[in-house]
């Protein structure tokens, strides 16, 4: 037999009239309540925590409208304001308050914005040194990159002048016309005479060192010759009778030398450059491919410099 509708579900049945806990607390429940607000009271809350609270009551207030009953609201009202409305005339004015910023340090007024702008230097005078320390880098990479430069184009300057030189002696053997070994330094073309220079200076230094070596023989008293009159005696004991030593400081290397001093006076790169196009014109041959072509088009050689053949 299937139950009825109207039946009662006994398993959901909510009974009214069950009993309640006590209307009044006991004494035990309010000792207990008591010593719990005691404890509470007398905790010392932290900064933390009561930084907190403040702010949590500035911001209900702050969120609160002002109410009717507000005396300075009735004193607006009577001048036509509406909650809700803006202040002014032609209400174009404030709908909110004033944000507050509190202070809580013990700076006077002022002081945060002066701790602000004495910041903004040092940020300022920190991203200047910065950016000056990065430029001073830069420039000091810059110039050893341009040592390193001109000191290897001082090196190859030195192989060019000695090739050309070697070049110019061999067309010169080969015509049967071969350069003097004492020819003037003038008649020594500019491209490599710097290097002729060099060779005398260093033979004239070693002339001089001997000379002055033999020159301590040279004060010593000799016998003279028999058949040499009596003079000659006063002659020998006072070493005076030698002829001197020091023939290279009569014949001392040109100092003067406009040609030379011009071509010294510019930068290596462009003396390079002035050797490599002779080398290249006169003997096409190429410093940096080792090669003498046999055309004046010089097929196969990628270029002058050294960075062309990289």
């Amino acid at each position: 037999m299937a139950q009825s509708d109207e039946e009662d579900d006994y398993m959901n049945m909510v009974f009214e009239d069950a009993p309640k806990g006590p209307k009044y607390e006991t004494s035990l429940q309010r000792a207990a309540r008591r010593r719990k607000e005691g404890e509470a009271k007398a905790r010392q809350k932290t900064k933390a925590e009561r930084e907190e609270e403040a702010e949590a009551a500035r911001e209900a207030s702050l969120a609160t409208a002002l109410p009717e009953t507000n005396k300075g609201f009735k004193m607006m009202a009577k001048f036509g304001f509406k909650q809700g409305d803006a202040l002014g005339k032609s209400e174009s004015g404030r709908k909110e308050p004033i944000r507050v910023n509190v202070k809580d340090d013990r700076g006077g007024i002022g002081l945060e914005s002066e701790k602000k702008r004495k910041f903004r230097e040092q940020f300022e005078e920190a991203d200047r040194l910065a950016k000056r320390s990065k430029e001073e880098e830069g420039d000091y990479l810059e110039v050893l990159r341009q040592e390193q430069k001109e000191k290897m184009a001082g090196r190859d300057l030195n192989d060019a002048q000695r090739t050309a030189e070697r070049l110019f002696d061999k067309e010169a053997e080969e015509k049967g016309t071969p350069e003097p070994s004492e020819k003037p330094l003038k008649d020594i073309n500019v491209l490599w005479r710097t290097r002729a220079r060099r060779r005398a200076e260093i033979k004239r230094d070693k002339q001089q060192r001997r000379e002055l070596n033999d020159s301590i023989a040279s004060r010593l008293p000799t016998l003279a010759p028999e058949d040499d009159d009596d003079d000659d005696d006063s002659k020998v004991a006072q070493g005076q009778d030698l002829a001197p030593f020091y023939t290279t400081l009569e014949n001392d290397v040109e100092d003067e030398d406009p040609e030379l001093e011009d071509f010294e006076a510019l930068p290596v790169t462009e003396r390079l450059h002035k050797v490599l196009t002779y080398l290249r014109d006169k003997y096409r041959y190429c410093l940096y491919c080792g090669h003498e072509f046999p055309d004046a088009e010089m097929e196969g050689c990628p270029g002058m410099t050294q960075e062309d053949h990289d």
